[in-house]
């Protein structure tokens, strides 16, 4: 017995996101958080570090090193992408910026492949709404495009990628491939030669870009569904010698990509069980919860709903596709050392999911969506602005102490564009709210416009307003620079327990030749990882370095180092890395 279809949507409902309103809220999204500032600790500094090695000319480009140390992550292809960027560059861009150029255009990727793979899942014949008996309901290409507007808009208000997809890392390049090969998947049973390309770029670009485990997982497990698939034209208009085919393909392709990162050596397979221990199943079950905000509701409510066509003896590809994605993404991100930026990569998928609850939800539960979202995200920007006017005046006092104690040292200063930028964000912040709660025809998507909205009006609000302070506190710049002022003997500097993001740092902001601790590098100085107390590691060897100073990082205690001095140095020749864009790499905090 087949059960009924749960979408009962009118002509009406499948009204269509203005493209221009779309377009600017990307933007919006998009750019703030790329522009305006140095790279940030940790994982965003190492990966420049890398990349400016790789330009340098100090690296392997099969096998990037930082000072003759290999990356914590597993990857080549982000590097590459970034390093290229710099060298095709003009001198007049910063070279950190124009790092992040091939990012900004993933994460662009990211959400146009979001938009097309669910619009072309919602084409399925088992995902159309029911037809009504005298006509009337939506016309199968206006509620696949009603149903990618919201996928679309639940990406966006997801609180995950707020930071990390503004970071150029290889977990943003992971993102855009893994999101390019969803969209193959949901397009292969419409087109033919696009998404064969998409599928092959997506899994091979999601294993050099250190995800290979998920990329065999996402291939293989996708060829099983797209083999399953019966209505994906039509009334079993799908023949199996095609689907077989096209399975193949896929998994041939997904064993290219596995082989590929076997020869560069990339493929580690980690597993790290949980604990069996309440803090840690706690820890990752929050986490879950405000990463994946507010899609993972809208989710369940998917599956709840639409469960009868999942577990059917057909296969409903819109929903076993997204499916498959998202407990890969959870049960990898539950057995790997960096979860959040595993889940990233669910994201695209999730917010799939999230839109085909969308035509099931019932009046209330979108009124709550609604109300929600308006006091959250108007607290949050209303907070944003409060701060930002405590740092100006001074007013109200608390605010401006909590600045001071979190970015000690740092200097505020006016800037009329920011302002202006954040006064229109927040006066289009109140324009939709007023759209929202007037009267309009009832779209399918309008649950989701204050959630996107809100999330890109605060992201907008803080990488506008606290830029500086964020900067100045998520940097490494003035760490570099106050130890720049403490190197009064010229010479190389070899490092101990510096993370890569610190050493990295120092190489590109400091311009200094950075060496790891050896016995034949006999540098007049050497940089160390203090304890948690802030004294000096018993492995540095007192009867040869006299420690100098201790250099605080200006937000993070944890950041700082400790610089010693060779007390009978024999000073080599001093060497610093020549810039690698005009102006110098050293005042590019202070130009912005």
């Amino acid at each position: 017995m087949n059960h009924p279809n749960p979408a009962i949507v009118t002509q009406a409902g499948a009204r269509r996101f203005p493209r221009w309103a779309l377009l600017l809220l990307c933007f919006a999204y998009v750019l703030p958080g790329f522009l305006g500032r140095d790279a940030w600790k940790s994982e965003d500094m190492a990966a420049l570090g890398f990349m400016a090695e790789l330009v340098r000319g100090t690296s392997h480009w099969l096998a990037p090193t930082l000072i003759g140390l290999p990356a914590d992550n597993p990857a080549v292809l982000p590097y590459w992408l970034g390093a290229w960027a710099m060298q095709l560059a003009p001198s007049w861009i910063f070279a950190d910026f124009a790092a992040r150029i091939p990012f900004v255009l993933l994460l662009g990727l990211a959400m146009v492949t979001t938009w097309y793979g669910t619009y072309y899942l919602a084409r399925n014949p088992l995902a159309q709404p029911v037809p009504f008996a005298f006509g009337g309901e939506a016309r199968p290409a206006d509620y696949a495009r009603a149903i990618a507007d919201g996928g679309l808009l639940a990406f966006i208000a997801c609180l995950g990628l707020l930071q990390l997809a503004h970071e150029a890392t290889p977990a943003l390049a992971q993102l855009g491939f893994s999101a390019l090969f969803f969209y193959a998947m949901g397009a292969l049973p419409y087109r033919r030669s696009g998404p064969a390309v998409a599928a092959a770029l997506g899994l091979i670009g999601l294993s050099l870009s250190g995800a290979p485990s998920l990329a065999i997982l996402f291939g293989l497990g996708s060829a099983a569904l797209h083999y399953m698939d019966r209505e994906a034209d039509g009334a079993d208009t799908a023949s199996k010698p095609r689907l077989a085919k096209e399975s193949i393909a896929i998994v041939l392709t997904t064993l290219i990509g596995a082989a590929l990162t076997m020869a560069l050596g990339l493929f580690r397979w980690k597993l790290e069980l949980p604990r069996a221990t309440w803090a840690d199943w706690s820890g990752f079950v929050q986490m879950l919860v405000w990463f994946t905000w507010p899609a993972w509701p809208l989710a369940l409510w998917t599956w709840w709903r639409w469960r009868y066509q999942l577990f059917n003896r057909r296969i409903s590809r819109h929903i076993a596709l997204p499916t498959w994605f998202v407990l890969v993404c959870i049960l990898a991100a539950l057995t790997t050392g960096s979860s959040d930026r595993t889940l990233l990569l669910a994201l695209p998928a999730l917010a799939t999911l999230a839109a085909f609850a969308l035509p099931t939800l019932k009046r209330q539960v979108s009124a709550l969506i609604d109300w929600f979202t308006l006091l959250f995200f108007s607290g949050w920007a209303f907070t944003i602005w409060v701060v930002w006017i405590a740092m100006q005046t001074g007013v109200p006092a608390q605010p401006a102490a909590n600045v001071a104690r979190l970015a000690p040292g740092f200097d505020p200063s006016f800037s009329f564009l920011t302002f202006t930028i954040a006064t229109l964000a927040t006066i289009a912040w109140a324009g939709l709210v007023k759209w929202r709660i007037g009267r309009h025809p009832a779209a399918i998507w309008k649950s989701l416009v204050l959630p996107a909205g809100g999330a890109a009006l605060c992201w907008l609000l803080g990488m506008t307003l606290l830029m500086p302070p964020l900067n100045y506190a998520q940097s490494y710049t003035v760490l570099v620079q106050r130890t720049k002022m403490q190197l009064t003997v010229p010479g190389c500097v070899e490092t101990l327990g510096l993370g890569q993001g610190q050493i990295a740092a120092f190489q590109f902001y400091g311009n200094l030749q950075l060496l790891p601790m050896r016995a034949d590098a006999n540098c007049p100085w050497i940089l160390v990882e203090p304890l948690p107390d802030l004294t000096a590691p018993p492995t540095v060897n007192t009867s040869t370095w006299l420690q100098h100073a201790l250099i605080l990082h200006p937000a993070n205690s944890g950041e700082s180092v400790l610089l010693f001095k060779r007390q009978t140095p024999t000073i080599r020749e001093y060497s610093t890395f020549p810039p690698l864009s005009e102006p110098d790499a050293g005042e590019m905090s202070e130009k912005k």
